[in-house]
């Protein structure tokens, strides 16, 4: 049976809700949510969106001075940003059924309260508060990973790449700002503990924005809760199994390995630039100029993805960019900082782009993509989470960045191939 087949084709089968990209749009209503207007839609995503990476990002810069506050070594300072990656991908597990249960808007708003307690919790004086704080901000970013892809293919069918690349770009703009701000926001309020908990206001505004969605979905016409089964995880029986499905997997892993090299580059580079001589101050300026850079690809790289039928050259693309900036971390890490961080930038933003944009791209409709959105999040952020620690005790063992460097190489080499595999045009019901 295919997957775009409605429930009620089955024999025997009662009517079910519509998948929401088959679902037609009720008057009033662009997004197919009565009484939720799409302005609203579009800038809770932006907004959750914009909160995302901060609590990630904007710890980057500060870890030489955390790791002096708490005496942390190389490999305990890793932590500070693979913890958040490893219940990401935990949490990712768990977040479809939470939207089942009780709705994708509610889920989306309690999850970024959570988070603000998380961000503040890490300023607390014990070793433990930093390491709990940063599971809980992990844990709560999975369900914004996990269902934003599948709301924006069920609210904006018609412009479901268009929405992606706006979702992306917000991302790292956040992502931006916090690496760009951490270090002057610490000397302005004078301590590293103020400039990390000043992001949970950020993530408080974002919530505030989905606190009326979540009370306009219940009161309306159409249940979200009804409409999240069909979206977030509908019967075994009518869809292949994607555990089972090699394009899947390639999707997936393609997600994490981007996601690995991404979240070593957030852990790590600035510190590369630190230990070869720069000043905490503008290795912070760099890394955000890194992370500026990224909203470019971003931004281009799901256009340019949504009107092709292959992705494979992209792919190799984005990830030669990627392996280029890294390379030149080898040759001279402070007087190429500045090129290394921007071509390494534009490699990662394409990459995430384009790993968001496969979601979307290979799956019939909103159902599939959640479910994809769910295995690649989970799955990927595991592996990413293995990056900065193990990247963390290479350098503390050896005693320099060559090995951990040529290692990420080696990483690149693996995500072509899996771009050349993921980029074809095919669905993941194609038989």
């Amino acid at each position: 049976m295919s997957e775009t087949e409605p429930e009620a084709t089955l024999v025997g089968a009662k009517p079910a809700v519509a998948p929401y990209d088959t679902a037609p749009v009720l008057p009033g209503a662009a997004t197919g949510r009565p009484g939720v207007h799409p302005a609203l839609v579009i800038l809770g995503i932006v907004l959750a969106s914009l909160s995302m990476r901060p609590a990630l990002s904007g710890a980057s810069p500060l870890l030489g001075e955390i790791s002096r506050h708490f005496h942390l070594a190389a490999t305990g300072s890793s932590l500070v940003t693979t913890l958040p990656l490893l219940f990401m991908g935990l949490g990712s597990i768990v977040a479809p059924k939470l939207a089942r249960r009780w709705g994708t808007e509610t889920v989306l708003c309690a999850a970024l309260l959570l988070q603000g307690a998380g961000i503040v919790l890490r300023t607390a004086p014990l070793p433990a508060a930093l390491f709990v704080g940063s599971m809980l901000v992990g844990a709560t970013i999975a369900p914004l990973n996990v269902l934003m892809p599948g709301l924006m293919k069920r609210d904006f069918p018609g412009r479901a790449t268009g929405m992606t690349a706006l979702y992306s770009t917000a991302l790292i703009l956040g992502a931006t700002l916090s690496a760009a701000t951490a270090v002057p926001l610490e000397q302005a309020l004078g301590s590293w503990q103020g400039s990390l908990a000043s992001w949970a206001v950020l993530v408080v505004v974002a919530a505030a924005v989905w606190v009326p969605q979540t009370t306009l979905v219940r009161r309306g016409p159409v249940a979200s809760a009804h409409a999240d089964r069909a979206t977030a995880a509908g019967p075994a029986a009518e869809h292949p199994k994607l555990t089972r499905t090699p394009l899947a997997w390639q999707i997936t892993l393609f997600m994490g390995a981007q996601s690995l090299v991404t979240y070593v580059l957030i852990a790590w580079l600035p510190t590369i630039f630190t230990d070869h001589g720069m000043s905490q101050a503008q290795a912070g300026l760099v890394f955000a100029t890194n992370t500026l850079v990224q909203a470019i690809g971003t931004f281009v790289v799901p256009v340019l993805a949504g009107r092709m039928r292959s992705q494979r050259l992209l792919a190799v693309g984005v990830v030669a960019l990627m392996a280029s900036g890294i390379s030149g971390l080898l040759v001279a890490p402070v007087a190429g900082a500045w090129l290394w961080a921007t071509l390494c930038g534009l490699g990662q933003g394409g990459a995430l782009g384009l790993a968001l944009t496969l979601m979307v791209l290979r799956t019939h409709d909103a159902h599939t993509a959640a479910r994809l959105s769910g295995m690649a999040q989970t799955w990927g952020y595991l592996l990413a989470a293995i990056g900065p620690f193990t990247l963390g005790a290479v350098r503390q063992t050896t005693g320099d960045w060559t090995l951990p460097i040529v290692l990420l190489l080696l990483v690149c080499a693996g995500l072509a191939a899996l771009g050349l595999g993921a980029g074809r045009d095919r669905k993941i019901s194609d038989r």
